[in-house]
């Protein structure tokens, strides 16, 4: 699975979100995410992929950021 695909899940499966309303310019906050959602995304993303984020990583606000994050980390891991 995607970094992509994996929001339209965790979103389907937690918010009803419908998956095409997941685009990149689709702020996470209008699609019902809020900072504890957020942080159960990013531990889904640690545990789909086995990748650790920094502390100090800046939430993202749209899908697309988050998704820029996710595939970063993900190429990051495989360099």
């Amino acid at each position: 699975m995607d970094s992509i695909g994996l929001i339209r899940e965790f979103l389907k499966d937690r918010l009803g979100v419908e998956p095409d309303r997941v685009v990149p310019a689709a702020a996470l906050a209008e699609l019902g995410v809020d900072s504890l959602m957020m942080l159960e995304l990013m531990f889904e993303f640690e545990d789909r992929f086995n990748i650790k984020l920094s502390n100090d990583t800046t939430a993202p606000k749209t899908v697309g950021d988050m998704v820029s994050l996710m595939d970063g980390l993900i190429a990051a891991t495989q360099s």
